[in-house]
């Protein structure tokens, strides 16, 4: 299920940033994580090998939230808790190679940089004020002395930090600012078509990889031009934003839901089969048709469903097709229902040998 905003992000468009973002981080990660190994190990003549510890163990956590991250509901704070524990490793690190007389004490700063890219303002605030309580707590454990008869040893770190910090949340908001513009729907806030395009290019070729099934759910809203017509365009405008915020109240952090047309969108479900997406549509059915939408409108939708054979890699304009197929099964047979269609065998042939099967789910409306 989706879940609320916390005080790490904001709403779901931040948690798919940060899963989004997380990928992107990756390899970025090992390189600079690599960096830092060669320089340990350069250095060990003068602070000795072990201090290669605390940077496997950083490398560790980030490893094992990874693993974990796809499944978790609340995958910001295991983000946040690894970071926060790989900044703790790396101050022990610094702690061990001779506290703030070292020039390594710096490296709390590297950190710093990813926040603004993974977590919200709080967030990256909350991450600063960790960073800069280790440079102090390193600093005056290790020794308080050489910080009392020279402060600008803590006092460089900390500029170094509290310059990247702003300078990262300024570049990153420039970014996201003109990324929102280009792939996010203005009214629902929304994926568009633009950024559709994006991820199932990254879909096919996962697929081929790992050969996991695509989930597809199409969404139609019943009789909309009636609202438009009958209540206004403000109306059907207020109808749209709150089935949109309803259908990413019911997603998994990793599922992703486009705007495609003016009423109809689109939500992609990667590992999920067909009664997996048609439990989900269903489950999206009903909580339109139980609520209000807007200034008190009652509407329902309307639901196709498809998905990508096992293990034969994700075609979308085969799964695109069937999806819409279901749909207008499930439009002429009464609206206010879910429809599924299933390509079986689908092994590379074409559309016209393949044997689909339809379940509708739900209730006429």
């Amino acid at each position: 299920m989706g879940m609320a905003g916390t005080w790490l992000c904001r709403d779901d468009m931040d948690r798919e940033r940060l899963l989004d973002m997380e990928e992107r981080l990756k390899p970025v990660r090992q390189v600079a994580f690599a960096f830092l190994g060669v320089t340990l190990i350069l250095s060990a003549p003068w602070i000795g090998l072990w201090t290669l510890l605390p940077l496997a163990l950083a490398g560790g956590l980030f490893l094992a939230a990874d693993a974990r991250l796809e499944n978790s509901k609340r995958p910001e704070y295991l983000m946040f808790a690894a970071w926060a524990l790989s900044e703790a490793t790396i101050a022990a690190a610094v702690a061990l190679s001779g506290g703030p007389e070292t020039a390594t004490l710096s490296w709390i700063a590297i950190p710093v940089v990813t926040l603004s890219a993974r977590f919200s303002l709080r967030g990256m605030l909350v991450g600063v004020a960790l960073a800069i309580g280790l440079v102090l707590a390193v600093a005056f454990i290790t020794n308080p002395g050489a910080v009392i008869d020279s402060p600008p040893l803590v006092m460089a770190p900390i500029a170094l930090i509290l310059a990247t910090a702003a300078l990262s949340t300024a570049l990153m908001q420039s970014d996201v600012d003109h990324r929102s513009e280009a792939v996010v729907d203005q009214l629902t806030g929304m994926l568009n078509r633009k950024a559709l395009a994006n991820r199932l290019d990254e879909l096919v070729q996962q697929s081929e990889v790992t050969g996991q099934q695509v989930g597809m759910i199409l969404a139609d809203v019943d009789r909309f031009k009636e609202i438009n017509d009958t209540l206004g365009h403000a109306a059907g405008d207020a109808v749209l934003t709150d089935i949109a915020y309803l259908f990413r109240k019911h997603l998994r952090a990793f599922d992703l839901a486009y705007r495609i047309g003016g009423e109809e969108f689109l939500i992609l479900l990667p590992g999920a089969d067909v009664r997996e997406c048609a439990a989900l549509a269903e489950s999206l059915r009903d909580g339109v048709a139980s609520s209000t939408m807007g200034d008190g409108v009652s509407v329902t939708v309307s639901f196709g469903v498809s998905a990508s054979p096992p293990g034969a890699g994700f075609d979308n304009d085969d799964v695109f097709a069937a999806a819409d197929d279901a749909l207008y099964e499930a439009k002429s047979l009464g609206r206010n229902r879910v429809c599924t269609e299933r390509p079986e065998g689908s092994n590379g042939s074409p559309p016209a040998a393949v044997e689909s099967s339809r379940v509708a789910v739900g209730f006429p409306g």
